[in-house]
């Protein structure tokens, strides 16, 4: 078994609409998408077009209801959460409306739950992110890269008034990505388009090495004299065995006037900026001072809103930044299961087609528990089995 990787090729920018259609045109069933969206009264409708001679698909997602622009995050949970999606394509959904709260929370000054998305809250950008998310789901794809994104630069009208570009919002969810300024002017990079790559992928920069399967066009409504305004999905597989890449970034800083009790809001947070990994040491400090080293281990794409964090949320003066030489790692997989009628992920560590490591997400375990009654150890290890039989009977 060998992982399936997206690359998002960014060639005129991105917007939800354009990176679903993409997928579209690389695979993914649009009837199956479409039974799946949340009911939010919206209908999904495709045509091929052209755009500086690429032949690409056009989505345009007509809404059949009544359209409640002005949403919260909570609102917008609410309706993720109440929908049948994938367990894998729901936890895709959720990130992606979690960033854009944070960043739009950030921009005018209230928490993420009180933020109200109006246009990106309708139910086009809801159709977009969930239809998007259900997309990889029936690709199956485990990875995602994306391409440095073309910023576009003029204003445009938004719900508060006339907006710079790239949106306020946009910038912030995409610190630490690698951006470049765009050809054409005018918005090129949607705050929705920049919360799903900032959500999905786990590297930034050229086309990974993989087996190249499929590739899909997605269009966007205008058509630029300068630059073809599309966006690319190119899906293969990555080379099954171990995977030798460069070494992620490190940061770290030693501690000694911190209150432990924030200690797992601050790896928290480190982990929703972007970190792959956070966890502290217990060291002696200068005068025999007992303190801790808070590292995190993040991609590069991730350091800066990364380091962002722990400055903000820790004592703090400086963040040390080192890099590994190179990393070995499995290929990963993820499967789900069912204990109870509840949905837990399992996650597969691969060496070739050979399954060394598997392993029952812990979150989804204490939900499980929590709704159902059991402890923790019991729907782990009822997961556990769950999976050896699932993965027992793909061998049969």
């Amino acid at each position: 078994m060998s992982g399936n990787v997206l690359y998002i090729d960014c060639v005129g920018g991105i917007a939800g609409d354009m990176l679903m259609a993409s997928l579209i045109d690389a695979g993914a069933s649009l009837t199956s998408i479409q039974a799946q969206l949340p009911a939010v009264g919206v209908e999904l409708q495709v045509k091929r077009v052209e755009r500086q001679g690429a032949g690409a698909l056009l989505l345009d997602v007509a809404v059949t209801g009544h359209d409640h622009s002005h949403r919260t995050w909570r609102d917008v949970r609410a309706i993720i959460d109440s929908a049948e999606l994938p367990e894998r394509a729901r936890v895709r959904a959720h990130k992606a409306f979690e960033l854009l709260a944070i960043a739009e929370g950030h921009v005018h000054g209230v928490s993420p739950d009180e933020v109200e998305f109006h246009e990106v809250g309708a139910h086009d950008a809801i159709a977009d992110i969930c239809g998007v998310a259900l997309a990889l789901e029936d690709l199956d794809i485990d990875e995602v890269v994306c391409s440095p994104l073309p910023l576009g630069r003029g204003v445009t009208k938004g719900a508060h008034g006339l907006l710079p570009l790239p949106a306020p919002a946009t910038l912030a969810l995409l610190r630490g990505v690698p951006v470049s300024g765009a050809v054409v002017p005018g918005e090129t990079v949607t705050p929705t388009g920049a919360a799903l790559v900032a959500a999905l992928a786990s590297s930034f920069g050229g086309i990974p090495v993989m087996t190249l399967a499929s590739v899909g066009c997605g269009a966007g409504q205008r058509d630029s004299k300068d630059v073809p305004n599309i966006v690319r999905a190119l899906i293969g597989q990555r080379t099954a065995g171990l995977d030798r890449s460069s070494g992620p970034i490190v940061l770290e800083t030693n501690l000694d006037d911190l209150v432990p009790e924030f200690v797992p809001d601050i790896i928290d947070a480190c982990l929703a900026a972007g970190a792959a990994d956070a966890w502290t040491t217990p060291i002696v400090m200068k005068r025999g001072r007992p303190g801790i080293t808070l590292c995190a281990l993040v991609p590069e794409a991730k350091e800066r809103p990364v380091a962002d964090v722990i400055l903000r949320h820790t004592t703090a003066l400086g963040v040390r930044a080192r890099r590994s030489e190179h990393r070995w790692a499995l290929q990963r997989e993820f499967i789900t299961v069912h204990v109870d009628g509840h949905p837990v992920s399992i996650k597969l560590g691969l060496l070739g087609d050979e399954i060394v490591n598997l392993k029952p997400e812990h979150r989804d375990c204490v939900r499980v528990a929590q709704e159902t009654g059991r402890t923790v150890k019991a729907v782990w290890t009822s997961a556990l089995a769950h999976a050896h039989d699932e993965i027992a009977a793909r061998g049969a």
